[in-house]
C-alpha cells in the first residue's frame, strides 16, 4: 500500500509539472484516461468465439470519447490564449484607449433617442457606476463592465449638458423685418453676394418678441468701410433653420442650433451702417481679430489673384467662401477637398515647418545645441505657432479638434514621450468629446478620428514588424540608387497613406455623403508632394515674412503650387466615372466602426477579431431600402426615380443643393423635368393608362406621374384641385397647410403641407407587390420634439394657416362725419 501510494503521489506530482508546463506555453493539457489493465481470467473459462473482442467497448465509442476529449482540450486551450491575450492587452493601457470610444457611444446614444431626457437622472447613473465600479474593485471582469457603463454615462451626461448649455433661441417662422446688430463676420462670396454673421441687438416693424441672438443673411452688396463690429441696419427677410432634406441625412437644424445661428435670410436691400459707440470690451477683440484675417485675406487675394488667391486665403486665414462652385465639386469628386478645410493635415505641415526651420537654425550654433534641449524648444515654438494659426484661422471646430490633437503630441514631446501614439490620439479624443459633444454624430469628427487611428495603428504595427525582422546591413549604392530609393519610398508610403485613410473613412463618406472618389488614390498621389513640398512651406514662409514686406516671391510661389493642384483635381475630375453609390445601412457603418476599434487598439492576436465584424460590414451594406419617393419639407418639390438613371421632379426651377443630394441618395444620373401643359390642354382620358415610369406631367394645379411599381402620384396646389385625384391617385401631395384629407378612400396617402411642417421631408415606399396597397411614409423629424427642432411647432404652416400677407395700407382721406 505504500508503495503503491507513493506511486500515486509522484505520478500526481508528474502530471501537475506536466499540466503548468503547457499551461505556460499556452496549451491546455489534454484529460487523462485511466488505463484498465487485464486481470488474469479464472482457470476452465471459456472465452466468446470472437476471442473475447465483443467484451471490449466498440472502436466508435473510443473514438467519439477521443473526440470529445480533444474538443475539450482545443476549447480550453483557445480559452487560455484569449485570457493571456486579454490580459496582455490590459497590461498595455487598452483600457484607456477605449475610454473616448465609450464616452462617444454614450453621446451618440443621447442624440439618438426620440424625446429629450432630464439631466438628473443620468447624474444619477453615474453616480451609481461610479459607485459600483469601486466597490467591485474585487472582481476584474465586473470592474471592467462598469466602469464603461461610467463611461457610457458620462459621454450621455456631456451631451445634456452641452444641450443645455447652448440653448440657441431659433426663429420659428419666414418673416420680413427690420433689423439692427452687429456684424460678426463678413465673407465675400463667389457669386459676388456677402455673407454677414450678425448678433442681433433690435427688430422694428414687426418687433419679434422671440427674436434669435445671431443670425446669417446675405447682402447684394455692402459699404466699402462695412468691417466686423460694425452696427449695421437694414430690411430682411428672416428663415428658420430647415430640417434634413431627407430622412436620416444631415439635420441643418441641428448644426444651427449649436452653431448659434439662430436663422438665416437676405437682406431686401443694402444693408446700412449706424454710428456706434464702443462695443463691449469681448467683442472689441473678437472683432479685430476678424478685421486682421479680413485684411490678409484681402492681401492674399491681390497678391495671388484668381481662384488661387481665394484658397490660398482659405489655407491661411480661414476664409474660404470665394472659391468658385466648380473647384470646390472638383475637390471633392476626386477626394482632395480635405486640403481646403484647415484640419490635422495643415496643423501638422505648419508645425513641422516651424521644427524644421528651428531645428536648423539651432543646427548652426552646434555648440548651444548639444547643451541644450533645442528639439524641446522647437516643438514649444511649434506649438505656440499652431495656437496662432488657429485663433487666425477662425477658431473653427475642425482646426479645434486639430489643434487639441496635435497640442498633445507636441506636449508628448516636452516631456519626452513618444508623439504619435495611440494614448495621445485617446487624450485628444476625450478632450474634442467633453468640449464638443456633439461633434461625435457629425461626419468631420468621425472620418477625422477614423483616418488618424489607422494610420497611427498601421504605423505601430509596421514599427513592431520590422522590430522583429532581422535586418541586414545596406549595400552601398551610387548617389542615382540612392534617390531612387528615397522616392520609391516615399510615393510608396503616400499611396499607402492614402489608401488606409481612405479604407478607414469610405462607409462614413457613403453614409452622409453618398458618393465615392474612386480616383482619390491617383488623385493624392498626385497633388499632395505639391501641397506638402510647395504649397504649405511657402505658406509659413509668407505668414512669417508678411508683417515685414516680403511674403510677395513665397505667395507667388504658393500660388504655382496651387495652380498645379486645381489643373490636376479638374483633369481628374473629368475622368471620373460617377461618384454616386446611394444609400447604405446604418448596421454596416456600425459594424466598421467596431472593426476599425479592434483593429487599431489591440496589439495582439485579438486583432482577428475585427475580420468578422468587417465582413459583416460588407454583407450588411445592401441592407436598405431606397425609397421610392421624397418630398422637401416645404412640399414645393418632388422626386421620383423612373428607371434609367432618371430623376422625375415637379418643378422646373428647384433647389439645387436638394436635388442633388437626392440624386445622389437614389442614384440617378439625370433629371427630368416636368412637362407642362396650359390649363386644359392635357388630354388623359384616364390617368391608369399613363405607362409606369411616367415623369410627371402638369396643368393648372395638378401634375401626374407614376412609379415603375404602377403606384399614380398626384401634386396639388390646394384641397379642391386635389378632390379629383382621390379616385386614381396611390399618393397626394397638397402643397397647402390649410387643406385637410380630402379623400374617403383609406388606401390613398395623402400628404398636406401642414404635415410636411410639422414632421420634415418626407420618403415615400410604395408596395413592389401590389400598385393598390397603400404607400408607407416615414418624417425626417420624429415628436416630440428634440431642443433643435421645437421651432417648427411654431410656424403659419405648422399651425395650418395661410401664408403671411401685409395687410393694405389705410386710405390717408378722413372718414365722412356721421
Amino acid at each position: 500500500m505504500a508503495g503503491r501510494g507513493r506511486g500515486a503521489e509522484e505520478g500526481e506530482g508528474t502530471t501537475a509539472g506536466v499540466s503548468e508546463r503547457l499551461l505556460f506555453a499556452g496549451t491546455a493539457p489534454v484529460e487523462a484516461t485511466p488505463v484498465s489493465l487485464p486481470m488474469p481470467r479464472p482457470a476452465g473459462e471459456i472465452l466468446p468465439p470472437d476471442g473475447g473482442a465483443s467484451l471490449q467497448p466498440p472502436k466508435s465509442a473510443t473514438i467519439d470519447r477521443i473526440r470529445r476529449q480533444f474538443r475539450r482540450a482545443s476549447f480550453s486551450a483557445f480559452r487560455q490564449s484569449v485570457v493571456v491575450a486579454a490580459t496582455t492587452e490590459l497590461d498595455r493601457g487598452i483600457g484607456f484607449l477605449v475610454v473616448p470610444v465609450f464616452l462617444a457611444a454614450g453621446v451618440i446614444f443621447f442624440f439618438s433617442l426620440n424625446t429629450e431626457p432630464d439631466l438628473y437622472r443620468p447624474l444619477a447613473a453615474v453616480a451609481l457606476m461610479a459607485v459600483c465600479a469601486v466597490i467591485s474593485r474585487s472582481w476584474p471582469k465586473t470592474h471592467l463592465l462598469f466602469m464603461a457603463a461610467l463611461f457610457c454615462a458620462l459621454g450621455f451626461v456631456a451631451a445634456k449638458v452641452e444641450t443645455w448649455r447652448v440653448a440657441t433661441p431659433m426663429l420659428g417662422s419666414e418673416i420680413q423685418t427690420r433689423l439692427t446688430g452687429r456684424v460678426v463676420i463678413a465673407e465675400e462670396m463667389a457669386n459676388g453676394r456677402v455673407r454677414l454673421t450678425i448678433d442681433l441687438i433690435s427688430t422694428a416693424h414687426p418687433t419679434l418678441r422671440y427674436a434669435p441672438d445671431r443670425v446669417r443673411l446675405s447682402a447684394r452688396g455692402i459699404p466699402p468701410d462695412m468691417k466686423a463690429g460694425s452696427l449695421v441696419t437694414g430690411y430682411a427677410r428672416l428663415l428658420p433653420p430647415t430640417g434634413p432634406v431627407r430622412p436620416e441625412s444631415y439635420d441643418f437644424s441641428f448644426d444651427s442650433y449649436f452653431s448659434g445661428i439662430g436663422a438665416s435670410g437676405f437682406f431686401l436691400g443694402d444693408p446700412k451702417i449706424i454710428p456706434a459707440n464702443d462695443p463691449p470690451a469681448g467683442t472689441s477683440v473678437a472683432s479685430t481679430i476678424e478685421n486682421a484675417r479680413e485684411n490678409i485675406a484681402d492681401h492674399i487675394r491681390s497678391t495671388v489673384g484668381g481662384p488661387e488667391g481665394e484658397i490660398a486665403a482659405a489655407l491661411i486665414v480661414g476664409v474660404r467662401a470665394g472659391i468658385p462652385e466648380d473647384i470646390n465639386e472638383a475637390m471633392r469628386r476626386t477626394g482632395i477637398y480635405h486640403i481646403i478645410s484647415i484640419s490635422g493635415l495643415h496643423m501638422a505641415l505648419v508645425a513641422g515647418t516651424i521644427m524644421l526651420l528651428l531645428r536648423g537654425a539651432f543646427a548652426l550654433f552646434p555648440d548651444f545645441s548639444s547643451r541644450r534641449p533645442v528639439k524641446k524648444y522647437a516643438a514649444a515654438i511649434a506649438l505656440i505657432s499652431i495656437a496662432a494659426y488657429l485663433v487666425i484661422s477662425g477658431l473653427v471646430v475642425a482646426a479645434e479638434r486639430s489643434f487639441i490633437m496635435l497640442a498633445v503630441m507636441l506636449v508628448a514631446v516636452l516631456f519626452d514621450r513618444a508623439a504619435l501614439t495611440m494614448r495621445n490620439l485617446a487624450i485628444s479624443a476625450i478632450a474634442v468629446i467633453l468640449v464638443s459633444p456633439h461633434e461625435v454624430v457629425g461626419p468631420s469628427f468621425q472620418m477625422s478620428f477614423a483616418a488618424t487611428a489607422a494610420l497611427v495603428g498601421a504605423y505601430a504595427g509596421w514599427a513592431d514588424y520590422r522590430a522583429d525582422k532581422v535586418r541586414t546591413p545596406p549595400a552601398k549604392r551610387s548617389f542615382l540608387g540612392f534617390i531612387s530609393r528615397k522616392l520609391a519610398l516615399g510615393v510608396g508610403g503616400a499611396a499607402m497613406t492614402s489608401l488606409i485613410a481612405g479604407s478607414a473613412t469610405l462607409l462614413f463618406a457613403i453614409w452622409h455623403f453618398q458618393r465615392v472618389s474612386p480616383l482619390s488614390l491617383l488623385a493624392n498621389l498626385a497633388v499632395m508632394p505639391i501641397v506638402s513640398l510647395i504649397v504649405m512651406p511657402f505658406a509659413v514662409l509668407s505668414a512669417l515674412a508678411m508683417p515685414f514686406g516680403f511674403d510677395g516671391p513665397f505667395l507667388y510661389v504658393m500660388g504655382k503650387g496651387l495652380t498645379a493642384m486645381i489643373t490636376i483635381s479638374a483633369w481628374i475630375s473629368e475622368h471620373s466615372p460617377v461618384d454616386a453609390v446611394g444609400l447604405i445601412s446604418i448596421q454596416s457603418v456600425l459594424l466598421a466602426t467596431i472593426a476599425l476599434v479592434i483593429a487599431t487598439m489591440a496589439t495582439t492576436w485579438l486583432r482577428l477579431a475585427a475580420v468578422p465584424f468587417a465582413l459583416a460590414a460588407l454583407l450588411a451594406i445592401p441592407h436598405v431600402r431606397t425609397p421610392d419617393l421624397l418630398i422637401s419639407e416645404d412640399a414645393h418639390l418632388v422626386a421620383m426615380p423612373i428607371g434609367g438613371g432618371e430623376l422625375a421632379i415637379n418643378s422646373v426651377r428647384s433647389n439645387e443643393f436638394t436635388t442633388d443630394n437626392w440624386k445622389r441618395a437614389l442614384k440617378a444620373e439625370t433629371i427630368v423635368p416636368p412637362e407642362t401643359f396650359a390649363k386644359g390642354a392635357l388630354d388623359i382620358a384616364d390617368p391608369v393608362d399613363l405607362p409606369p415610369g411616367s415623369p410627371f406631367y402638369c396643368t393648372g394645379d395638378l401634375c401626374i406621374g407614376r412609379h415603375p411599381s404602377g403606384a399614380i402620384v398626384a401634386l396639388a396646389e390646394n384641397r379642391n384641385s386635389a378632390r379629383p385625384a382621390c379616385g386614381f391617385a396611390d399618393l397626394i401631395v397638397i402643397n397647402d397647410a390649410t387643406a385637410y384629407n380630402p379623400c374617403r378612400d383609406p388606401r390613398v396617402l395623402v400628404v398636406t403641407k401642414r404635415q410636411l411642417a410639422r414632421d420634415g421631408s418626407a420618403a415615400v415606399f410604395f408596395d413592389p407587390q401590389s400598385a393598390t396597397a397603400r404607400p408607407d411614409i416615414r418624417y425626417a423629424v420624429e415628436k416630440p420634439y428634440r431642443p433643435w427642432h421645437e421651432q417648427r411647432s411654431y410656424s403659419r404652416e405648422a399651425r395650418g394657416l395661410p401664408p403671411y400677407k401685409r395687410p393694405e395700407k389705410a386710405d390717408a382721406k378722413p372718414l365722412p362725419a356721421q
